[in-house]
């Protein structure tokens, strides 16, 4: 039996699907689905039930919903934690180019909003750029820079090549397919099997374990966030959204010896500026743009400014 609900909201003026297949066995899901997608409709002021992807819930998206409730539970409360303080900086990014901010929710699958995530295909940062990707698209990697680990260019990258996935491919679903499996891949399954359909794509075994369970998994992550209550995650800490100001500082800029000075910790300035290597800038280059708490450029301006011009005295 399947069970659709078509629901339409007012708010941006968008439809989505509910899809249940006969996988679903318990009348409790459905009701869950059913009261979701209810409150849907009878709160237009909560954005956080809206939803601007497609949504299917077939036998995978239930078993990932499954798994992130019981097994999956302590490290995804984890991400559901953080996510209150990336996911508005990202979806921002991903609005201001015209692209559905539920797109978001790749970040959370791909690294749980960790710049410092490293994949065993050595793909790095919040959208677990291979480097090869990452040239292409405009982020340098050097010895002690990274900017695969900078959650502002990592992200207005990765909507560069979303863009473009989503020209080649059309459906959200098979961009997220490639952006896993890599398009040249997808390209010769969709040419092999002439399906640009997903879920056909994976009955017939045409994709990698790993991408006939990845949009699952953004799926199943999606429903859970936008009500977590109804899945079980009650209670959840709230971080503070992220917010910072640049400022430019010299060559031989040291990350410590500036939070040192800020009374700020020396490991919240880090992940502030995570694509820096080695905690530091080279000596021997000009400049570069550091994030620093809101309210801290003059005060961090006036300071290297002052220790330049100690060293160069000495």
């Amino acid at each position: 039996m399947k069970l659709c609900l078509l629901v339409v909201f007012t708010v941006f003026t968008f439809s989505f699907v509910f899809t249940a297949e006969a996988a679903v066995k318990s009348p409790s899901l459905k009701e869950k689905l059913k009261s979701l997608t209810q409150n849907s409709i009878h709160s237009s002021s909560n954005n956080t039930l809206i939803f601007d992807l497609p949504v299917t819930y077939n036998k995978k998206v239930s078993r990932w919903v499954q798994y992130y409730q019981t097994r999956g539970q302590k490290w995804f409360r984890e991400w559901l934690t953080r996510s209150s303080k990336y996911m508005p900086f990202i979806q921002a990014e991903l609005q201001r180019a015209n692209l559905p901010m539920d797109l978001a929710f790749m970040v959370m699958i791909e690294s749980g909003f960790s710049a410092r995530a490293v994949s065993h295909a050595d793909a790095v940062g919040p959208w677990q750029f291979i480097e090869p990707t990452g040239n292409r698209y405009g982020l340098r990697k050097n010895w002690w820079l990274d900017e695969r680990r900078d959650l502002k260019k990592s992200t207005l990258a990765a909507i560069r090549y979303l863009k473009d996935l989503r020209e080649e491919f059309g459906s959200w679903y098979l961009v997220a397919a490639s952006y896993n499996m890599g398009e040249a891949g997808l390209r010769r399954q969709i040419k092999k099997h002439q399906t640009k359909d997903y879920w056909q794509l994976v009955r017939l075994g045409a994709l990698p374990t790993e991408t006939q369970e990845y949009v699952p998994k953004i799926l199943a992550a999606m429903l859970i966030a936008k009500a977590p209550n109804l899945y079980g995650f009650r209670d959840l800490e709230k971080l503070t959204p992220l917010d910072y100001e640049v400022v430019l500082v010299p060559g031989g800029a040291d990350l410590d010896i500036i939070a040192d000075h800020l009374a700020v910790t020396r490991k919240s300035l880090k992940d502030l500026n995570a694509e820096l290597l080695l905690g530091y800038i080279p000596r021997q280059v000009e400049g570069h743009y550091i994030r620093v708490p809101k309210g801290a450029t003059k005060m961090v301006s006036n300071f290297v400014t002052d220790k330049n011009t100690k060293i160069a005295r000495e």
